[in-house]
């Protein structure tokens, strides 16, 4: 689908130079002397690398649409994870470096993925914005620090080192965020 180079939006997915790129910010520009033009930051789909690129309005983008299929993660073999398509049951197996290397410590067994594919190849793995974790060690209150809204270092049983709250001990299960690791509330179960 073609669009106008000042429509693109941060999120949209657009064919540009051969190679797929996801529009990450976007700008209007209008200097004192020329046309206006719309500066956006593009990060390509494949392999990460970040282009900023200046779109005219009269220029024109292909917007691509992906396919967004929900999976089951089922295991890990090496480097590789395993998902199923619940509804086929076909099995697909995807790289450690297409899921993201923070991402992939947030897996758990049966969780729902979202994987994007582009003419039937997966080329991203969005995992749930949250994910319950339980916690294993945790620091102790130094006295006094209550009064102020201070985090305490905690460790995870996945693995990764988050900031809780005083109030948060070992053996609590907590929200995680997954897109950046950090505590957002106590688990309600």
């Amino acid at each position: 689908m073609k669009i106008d180079g000042n429509a693109i939006r941060p999120g949209n997915i657009i064919e540009h130079q051969g190679r797929l790129w996801r529009a990450i910010k976007t700008q209007h520009v209008k200097p004192g002397k020329g046309g206006a033009f719309l500066q956006v930051e593009l990060k390509d789909i494949r392999d990460g690398t970040k282009l900023n690129e200046r779109f005219r309005s009269s220029e024109t983008v292909e917007r691509v649409r992906l396919d967004q299929k929900d999976y089951q993660f089922l295991y890990v073999e090496g480097e590789s994870y395993t998902f199923m398509d619940t509804d086929t049951y076909e099995q697909i197996t995807l790289s450690g470096d297409l899921i993201g290397e923070d991402a992939v410590k947030f897996l758990q067994d049966g969780m729902m993925v979202t994987i994007e594919s582009f003419e039937d190849s997966p080329i991203s793995a969005t995992l749930p914005e949250h994910v319950v974790l339980e916690i294993v060690e945790a620091d102790a209150v130094v006295k006094g620090q209550t009064a102020s809204s201070s985090y305490k270092p905690a460790l995870l049983e996945n693995g990764v080192r988050t900031l809780v709250p005083p109030h948060v001990g070992t053996g609590t299960r907590v929200v995680i965020n997954t897109s950046d690791g950090s505590y957002v509330e106590r688990a309600k179960d």
